[in-house]
């Protein structure tokens, strides 16, 4: 038998870094930030989500199984060229990695304003970090958006342009004036793939409930994963 040397052994591990063991779900969340969008709406969005991954509830739904991890990405989207990521990909392996998330998000300033609402690039951007993300059984796309794809291609085109084989995207429409419009808008352009939905924020101040009705519905539903199937 071959005898490896113990600080052979502790460089290999710290090239490799920590291993957590299968992610169950890549979770990219995409939050608008177009001219539509002024400062106090753009606080509760922020604040919105906060709370949202600050709940026991999600904080359960996040860390408290044995199938697995999720990853976790946040960016904001508005006019065709701007995208800026707020978090990038963190495994959310215990309540420490939520705090991680809640604080960043916290401590962020918007990158952009005044900016046309571009929701087709706003997923292909989605789609591209997910393809560069952690090797996970699932992987999720959200869109949060109060408005109508009105720059660059449109969000079918998007899924023509970007590998969406493996990604359901879901979307968070903050309803104001013409709701249903907006609601139908999201159910026909921007949801895709098995088991995508619409939720529906009754303005801003009701943004963080329905946050949080999204990522336990979005969460909960992986009770059962591929390997399970198989």
């Amino acid at each position: 038998m071959v005898k490896i040397p113990l600080a052979a052994l502790a460089l290999a591990m710290v090239i490799s870094g920590p291993s957590y063991g299968m992610c169950r779900q890549a979770l990219a969340l995409g939050l608008d930030v177009s001219s539509s969008v002024d400062a106090g709406e753009y606080a509760a969005q922020i604040d919105g989500l906060a709370q949202a991954l600050d709940d026991l509830q999600v904080r359960r739904a996040l860390t408290g199984t044995t199938k697995g991890h999720v990853a976790l990405l946040v960016y904001e989207w508005g006019g065709k060229n701007q995208q800026s990521i707020i978090q990038p990909w963190l495994e959310i392996t215990d309540n420490t990695r939520v705090d991680q998330v809640i604080a960043t998000l916290r401590g962020h300033n918007r990158s952009f304003g005044g900016q046309p609402t571009a929701l087709g690039y706003a997923m292909g951007f989605g789609a591209v970090q997910l393809a560069a993300n952690p090797d996970c059984d699932r992987q999720t796309l959200d869109i949060s958006g109060d408005g109508v794809n009105n720059d660059g291609y449109r969000p079918k085109q998007a899924i023509l342009n970007h590998d969406f084989t493996n990604i359901v995207v879901n979307g968070l429409v903050i309803s104001g004036v013409d709701a249903d419009a907006l609601v139908g808008y999201f159910q026909q352009e921007v949801i895709y793939g098995f088991g995508s939905f619409v939720e529906i924020a009754n303005g801003y101040d009701d943004y963080a409930r329905a946050m949080k009705r999204k990522l336990l519905r979005e969460l909960t539903v992986i009770a059962v994963s591929r390997l399970e199937l198989e």
